[in-house]
């Protein structure tokens, strides 16, 4: 190793995959499951099938004995007590409210020490999930859920003897109806009583919530990617806590971007909205307060008092800034994002502040590995995390320096369908990066969790035990390609990582040393843990004729996983050649406004 540079190291914080867990421990979720599904069907429920979890419990459908299409939530009988009692608060605050655009409590009841809800069945689907597909929503989607979004804040603020806060609205707590543009709210469990009015004056005979105390706040913590910074902060409950959701929501739809963070670099203005809309969530999201209250309630007063017309708009044809090779797949692909050297992403910034909260369930939502960013960091590294959404192999790398960054990029996506949708993906990526003022390096690789190879032993002082034959798949291309010496990328580009955290044996070095020198792409990832080795790969010969030397490498490296010592990851990427595309600095995109005909949707006065 002495003539290579060290190799790249991957810091790993993505939220990981069924497919990454101990084999243990996925069995044990596949049992839970089943026994919810057992309860169900013992009390009468037919047809049912998971949807979705959460960090507090899973989630159903199903049908009752007269065919109504039900959800139950059940909570998780491992959490603490006081955890566990958020499901029976949950359902008494649903209970209490009465709206078509929220689905209605059917029963709150208790199997042995099983909580379960039943709720309405919400027609449609999750907001977050049809963004996926769609990119940047449709026009006229995105005014007919603002409406009701509208709508709904009215409702909660004005039409109960005590206004209640949702506390968490964003896309995956939404569902729509594409066909008749119904929207429903659903997930109450970071709902409570509001302490607060809009105009900031205590509300007499607040519900404090579990746990809460008199005079402090009872607000729970929503999703950071989508709160604003009072609710981030634990100051006390109020319905500004929902606009601030609601706003945030809006801007992802309209930007197909998975948070608010990108909304410096990429305002509302820039997205092809109509100019009252744009402004009125620009407004919203600024920084200043007293803009955000003002375009708040022109928001709601507009679009809940003034008729509204459906706008059509065909979305102009998006050519990607990076190369997407497109691909069919025969098998299912369960993509994962590792990404490294991020410390640079947090120099001169202060870390966020949210040790406030009452509630602890910051832990829930809040990414450590964020801290210490500014927005516009937080938006490119949620990017990174948003191409690992799609069935996407391959890698990035990012170079930054006085005049903007330079990008090599190696993306194969598995599924034509979704070419749209991820072209805005790698563009907002694209946007984010220009905007940052930084010099560095930043590097992220796309694998399939389903090809993972799982290790395991009895504790760190024991080595792993590799079974006779383990072994490392690799694709080859169909011809051989040829090689280009002088634009062959290497797992040596960049130097030494400084967010390493393994040091893996020399055996193992040499033989990856050895693999760099034969033509081909992917990355081979170590996660090392006290009883649990993950070996994740992607790898893609494009040498056919060093089929059996690459063989061999890779029989070796594996040969050698018992001399792994410490914890921690380790990984190594390489790109298939070097096509880098150059973006200038661009702190912010250019206004860009959808001006409908006359007669359509239109917000009358400007909020600032």
């Amino acid at each position: 190793m002495g003539k290579h540079a060290e190799l790249q190291h991957f810091y790993i914080s993505e939220e990981q995959s069924v497919y990454l867990l101990k084999q243990d421990d996925a069995q044990k979720l596949k049992q839970w499951l089943r026994l919810c599904e057992k309860q169900l069907y013992r009390v009468g429920y037919r047809q049912i099938r998971f949807i979705g979890k959460g960090m507090y419990g899973f989630v159903f459908a199903g049908i009752d004995s007269q065919g109504h299409p039900l959800v139950f939530k059940f909570s998780r009988i491992t959490l603490p007590t006081h955890l566990q009692a958020r499901l029976e608060e949950e359902a008494w605050i649903l209970g209490k409210l009465n709206h078509s655009n929220i689905p209605g409590l059917i029963r709150y009841q208790q199997l042995k020490l099983q909580g379960i809800m039943v709720m309405e069945l919400a027609p449609g689907r999750d907001l977050a999930q049809l963004s996926l597909k769609c990119g940047p929503l449709p026009i006229n989607w995105t005014v007919a859920i603002a409406k009701q979004l509208a709508e709904l804040l009215r409702y909660l603020r004005h039409d109960l003897a005590h206004p209640v806060v949702h506390g968490d609205i964003k896309p995956s707590n939404l569902v729509f109806d594409p066909i008749c543009h119904k929207l429903s709210l659903i997930d109450w469990g970071s709902a409570v009583f509001a302490q607060l009015d809009a105009s900031g004056e205590p509300i007499a005979n607040h519900g404090l919530g579990v746990g809460a105390k008199p005079l402090a706040s009872n607000a729970r913590m929503g999703d950071l990617y989508f709160i604003g910074d009072e609710q981030l902060q634990g100051q006390r409950s109020s319905p500004r806590f929902d606009e601030q959701g609601v706003a945030a929501t809006l801007y992802a739809l309209a930007c197909g971007a998975p948070s608010r963070f990108s909304h410096q670099a990429i305002p509302a203005a820039s997205l092809g909205l109509p100019k009252p809309l744009a402004d009125t969530l620009d407004a919203m999201l600024s920084k200043d307060v007293q803009s955000q209250h003002q375009a708040g309630q022109h928001f709601i007063n507009e679009l809940t008092k003034h008729p509204w017309h459906p706008i059509t708009a065909q979305a102009p044809a998006t050519t990607s800034s990076l190369p997407i090779w497109v691909h069919q797949y025969g098998m299912a692909i369960d993509t994962v994002a590792y990404s490294s050297r991020r410390s640079f992403l947090k120099q001169h910034q202060q870390p966020t502040p949210y040790a406030a909260l009452q509630d602890r369930q910051a832990d829930r939502y809040y990414r450590d590995d964020l801290i210490g960013m500014g927005d516009t960091e937080k938006a490119f590294v949620i990017a990174v995390s948003r191409l690992g959404e799609f069935p996407v192999l391959g890698g990035l790398a990012l170079h930054w320096h006085n005049f903007g960054v330079a990008i090599d990029s190696s993306l194969n996506l598995f599924d034509p369908t979704l070419k749209g949708p991820f072209t805005h993906a790698v563009n907002n990526l694209v946007k984010l990066a220009q905007a940052l003022p930084h010099n560095g390096i930043f590097k992220a690789c796309f694998f399939n969790a389903r090809s993972t190879l799982h290790l395991e032993r009895e504790n760190a002082s024991v080595a792993f035990e590799v079974p006779l034959g383990l072994p490392l798949d690799f694709e080859m291309a169909p011809t051989p390609e040829m090689e280009n010496k002088s634009r062959l990328h290497s797992y040596f580009e960049d130097g030494d990582d400084p967010d390493e955290s393994l040091k893996l044996p020399q055996p193992i070095l040499d033989e990856l040393a050895k693999l760099n020198d034969i033509h081909h792409t992917g990355c081979i990832i170590f996660e090392v843990l006290e009883t649990h080795l993950k070996l994740h790969n992607y790898l893609r010969l494009l040498n056919t004729d060093r089929e059996a030397d690459f063989q061999q490498c890779l029989d070796r490296i594996v040969g050698h996983i018992p001399k792994i010592r410490g914890l921690g990851v380790s990984g190594f990427m390489k790109l298939p050649y070097k096509n880098t595309r150059h973006f200038a600095f661009k702190a912010r995109q250019d206004k860009c406004y959808l001006t409908p005909p006359k007669r359509r949707l239109q917000l009358t006065k400007d909020p600032r």
